[in-house]
C-alpha cells in the first residue's frame, strides 16, 4: 500500500485507465456497484438462455444451497430468503415445477411440512450458470497469496452481512 491510499492489484487497473485501484470508501463502494452490475448482466443472459427469471435463479440457488446444508428447503423459508409474498412463492414454485427443475414432496420426517426438492436438470443449470464464471474468477484469482484470498474473504464476508444489516432497515411497502 502506498502513501497515497493506493494499494499495489498486481497489474490491474481501475475502469478509468490504467492507475492503481483507489482504496477509499467511495472507490471500493463503486467497486462493488461495479461488480454487481456485471453478476447481474451474466444472471440476466444465462437466465434468458435457459427461460429462467432472475428470481428463478435464485430460488433454485437457495434451495441448492439448503440441500448441500441437509437443511431441506420449504416454501415458506424460500419466499423468505426472495422476500417474497406466499402467492408470488407459489407462482414461482409451479414455474419451477412446470420446467421440470423441482417437486414439493412431503418431509420424511414431519408429514405437515413439505420440502423442496431439486431435480437433476436445475442442478445442471446451476453448475452451468457457475463454471464459466468460476474459471474466468479462478484465473484472476490466481494472481493472490493465501493471505491476500484470507483478506478479501474477510472483506467480502463483512460486506455481505453489512448490506443484509442495510436491506433490513428498508421498510416494505
Amino acid at each position: 500500500m502506498s502513501d497515497a491510499g493506493e494499494v499495489d492489484n498486481q497489474g490491474g487497473s481501475d475502469q478509468s485507465g490504467g492507475a492503481p485501484a483507489a482504496t477509499g470508501d467511495v472507490a471500493l463502494g463503486e467497486l462493488l456497484r461495479a461488480l454487481n452490475v456485471e453478476l447481474d448482466r451474466f444472471s440476466v443472459l444465462f437466465g434468458n438462455a435457459h427461460g429462467l427469471y432472475r428470481t428463478d435463479l435464485n430460488a433454485i440457488v437457495a434451495i441448492l444451497d439448503a440441500a448441500n446444508r441437509g437443511d431441506p428447503m420449504t416454501p415458506s423459508r424460500l419466499a423468505a430468503a426472495l422476500d417474497l409474498s406466499a402467492s408470488a412463492t407459489t407462482t414461482l414454485l409451479e414455474r419451477l415445477e412446470s420446467l421440470g427443475h423441482l417437486t414439493r414432496e412431503h418431509s420424511k420426517t414431519d408429514r405437515r411440512r413439505v420440502d423442496l426438492d431439486i431435480h437433476d436438470t436445475a442442478r445442471q443449470i446451476g453448475n452451468e450458470f457457475h463454471q464459466p464464471l468460476m474459471r474466468e474468477l479462478g484465473q484472476v484469482w490466481e494472481r493472490f497469496s493465501e493471505d491476500q484470498r484470507r483478506t478479501i474473504s474477510e472483506f467480502l464476508t463483512a460486506t455481505i452481512e453489512a448490506t443484509a444489516r442495510a436491506r433490513e432497515t428498508i421498510e416494505p411497502r
